[in-house]
């Protein structure tokens, strides 16, 4: 394979899992996520992207898209199970989300997770060119900069962690804990979401491997470690182009209809997991209904949960509980032919969710945690007109940003019936007002933003980002 520039690593390839008819290969768009954040910066820069494929067994050829170059990864069954369904998904993932869930510690899944982290390394360093950047991404390969610059220290190699990163007394429950330091420590550059998991790396650095500095420079093993906070975000642009075709305009119009044109529309879009916190949600909405707060003539709910990680058992019983749960409401509030719950658990294409996003009145983003959470920030750019209100919870990342909308603690399903009543209720100017201030913030910190303040600190001369285009001017300015 060719050698690039700029090595993007991460745990899956950015790819459909069916390919077209044709056989080209098409980017993988799901709601969120490190593929929609990377998509419109790896459009404008030659680059190759080293990934697991999602199947079991020897790695496929797989063509270009466009001028990116796909090095795709291989995992047995054996290290599917302990790489990724066991240490990344089963430990570290709950850990790192206030283990919500209880982290699962098995010495087995870690030679897993350490082997594969080696071979993604090995595949970095095969296709970097000499002095390359290399960018490592998230939890799933926290081994992967100190092995590379084992192999090839010539690389500037960064990392980010698009995941919450815990506290120190969460994260010192890690059996393996001060390795998973020692490989995020060789990156030259190590971004988080947030300043507060820069602060609790750099204090896990210097508890358990003696490393110095302050938050934002770390010296360990004779090098300076930069690391800083750096929030991801989302191509507004696409986005308001997306919303703006007759396609998804006709098709808000029709679901409207569908849904009752003279109904509130509560709208929640989310991957089908125990952090998202799906089950409060319906919580608060049946007691509201139990309580005659709202009423199902005037209110209707579609819950979108994208399938996730379906070989994890406790995903696979999460499905099972909100699925029992929305029959339930179903079954006591719906009528024939008017449900009060439409629940779908399927994947949606990018012009669909644009044309739901236009639909709701009341987008409710309520995760118990969340490093980031782009659906937000892609509700906010879809709506063109500054109508709709944006429920959010005050533990996502967007959070920080999105203060205008209306925050909420998840976790209190009483304050969580009221904020979505003082939502719904609210004035359309006070709306407007709101959805106008989060607009003109997500334009001028677009994901060409992000992606130019990050590349920009990793190799501080700005020739990285150099072909990346210039956000914006704010919408509030024009």
């Amino acid at each position: 394979m060719r050698q690039s520039s700029l090595v993007v690593v991460a745990n899956r390839l950015p790819l459909d899992d069916n390919a077209a008819p044709d056989g080209a290969c098409e980017w993988r768009r799901s709601p969120g996520g490190l593929a929609s954040a990377l998509h419109a910066i790896l459009e404008q820069t030659p680059a190759t992207w080293v990934g697991w494929g999602g199947g079991v067994g020897p790695a496929p050829a797989l063509p270009d898209i466009g001028t990116l170059r796909l090095r795709p990864m291989s995992l047995t069954e054996d290290e599917l199970r302990g790489y990724y369904e066991g240490f990344a998904n089963s430990t570290l993932w709950p850990l790192y989300h206030d283990a919500v869930e209880q982290p699962v510690f098995d010495r087995g899944w870690w030679e897993a997770y350490r082997k594969v982290n080696r071979r993604f390394a090995e595949a970095a360093a095969e296709v970097a060119e000499p002095g390359a950047a290399v960018w490592v991404q998230d939890y799933h390969l926290q081994l992967v900069p100190q092995l590379l610059r084992e192999l090839r220290p010539d690389l500037l190699i960064g990392f980010f962690m698009h995941v919450p990163f815990p506290p120190p007394e969460l994260f010192m429950q890690l059996p393996r804990r001060g390795e998973l330091i020692r490989g995020m420590l060789g990156a030259d550059l190590v971004g988080f979401q947030r300043e507060q998991a820069a602060h609790n790396f750099a204090q896990l650095a210097g508890k358990l491997l003696g490393a110095e500095g302050a938050d934002d420079a770390i010296h360990f093993d004779g090098r300076i470690v930069h690391t800083g906070a750096f929030p991801v975000s989302i191509d507004v642009a696409e986005m308001e182009s997306l919303s703006a075709r007759p396609y998804v305009r006709n098709q808000a119009r029709q679901l409207r209809r569908d849904l009752g044109a003279h109904k509130k529309v509560l709208l929640s879009v989310d991957r089908l997991d125990y952090t998202k916190g799906i089950e409060h949600r319906l919580t608060a909405y049946s007691e509201l209904l139990r309580d005659g707060r709202v009423k199902l003539r005037d209110m209707v709910m579609v819950q979108v949960a994208v399938p996730s990680r379906e070989r994890v058992g406790n995903y696979r019983g999460l499905r099972e509980r909100i699925e029992g749960e929305v029959g339930r409401i179903n079954g006591e509030y719906g009528r024939v032919g008017e449900p009060a719950i439409h629940y779908l658990n399927q994947p949606f294409d990018r012009a669909d969710l644009a044309a739901l996003y236009q639909t709701a009145d009341v987008m409710v983003v309520t995760p118990l945690r969340d490093g980031m959470n782009l659906v937000a920030k892609e509700y906010v750019a879809a709506r063109g007109d500054d109508t709709g209100a944006l429920v959010l919870s005050e533990f996502a990342g967007a959070a920080a940003e999105l203060s205008d909308a209306f925050l909420v603690n998840p976790h209190d399903v009483d304050g969580l019936k009221e904020t979505l009543l003082r939502a719904l209720d609210a004035d359309p100017a006070d709306l407007a007002r709101r959805m106008a201030a989060m607009r003109a913030h997500i334009t001028d910190h677009d994901i060409h933003a992000w992606a130019r303040a990050y590349l920009t600190a990793l190799d501080h001369t700005g020739g990285l980002a150099r072909h990346l285009p210039r956000q914006r001017r704010s919408l509030a300015r024009r």
